[in-house]
Formats: C-alpha cells, sequence, structure tokens
C-alpha cells in the first residue's frame, strides 16, 4: 500500500520561505510522478508543480519563479521550496504520487494522495 506522508507546513510572513517535504513508501519511488497540489478555502484545487521520473518539472501559473520542486530518489522524497510567499499562497498542500500515460496526448494519472498540510501566509 502506497502511503505519502508530507510535513513542513506552517505559518510564514509574506515575502518568506517554507520548504514542504513528501516521503513516499509502498511504491518504486524512483519511476513515479510525483506533485504538489493546493486548495484553499471556496476553491479547487490546483497544480503547483510536478516533476517527472527524468527530472522535468513544471509549475502552476502563480507559482513560476517562487516556488521549485526537486526530488531526491535515494530518500523516496519530493520537496517543495516555496520563496516570496504571498498571502494568497495559503491553502492546504497535498502531495500526489501518479503516472503518465504515454501516447500521442501523454495523460497523468493522479493516483494517491497525502494527507495535506497546512500552509498560511499572514502577517
Amino acid at each position: 500500500q502506497v502511503q505519502l506522508e508530507e510535513s513542513g507546513g506552517g505559518l510564514a510572513h509574506p515575502g518568506g520561505s517554507l520548504r514542504l517535504s513528501c516521503t513516499a513508501s509502498g511504491s518504486i519511488f524512483s519511476i513515479k510522478l510525483m506533485g504538489w497540489y493546493r486548495q484553499a478555502p471556496g476553491k479547487q484545487r490546483e497544480l503547483v508543480a510536478d516533476i517527472t521520473s527524468g527530472g522535468r518539472t513544471n509549475y502552476g501559473d502563480s507559482v513560476k519563479g517562487r516556488f521549485t520542486i526537486s526530488r531526491d530518489n535515494a530518500k523516496n522524497t519530493v520537496y517543495l521550496q516555496m520563496n516570496s510567499l504571498k498571502p494568497e499562497d495559503t491553502a492546504v498542500y497535498y502531495c500526489n504520487q501518479g503516472r503518465v500515460v504515454p501516447g500521442p496526448t501523454p495523460v497523468k494519472l493522479l493516483e494517491v494522495w497525502g494527507q495535506g498540510t497546512l500552509v498560511t501566509v499572514s502577517s
């Protein structure tokens, strides 16, 4: 059974930084697509960033240039470094493990979710 354990959420001031971590167990981590999503109150869950097994990254428009996703396959862990935080970054952040189905139009399958970690950006 695959499990994802997130850590690193909390309170930050505007302009500050936080780093989220997500450690996976029960899967072949190195071949998986790993991602971070977030959901703010009253809003839909949205992509923050994801990273393929080969290290290709993809970011949501609102976080480009501020957030960095990375992975350490030896530790089965994916990270999200969040800099220049804004109040609108306040949300529950979820780690996701999935895979990309190849084809003429590759499809991302989001298979397993973590329990979420709350990030609050406030002065």
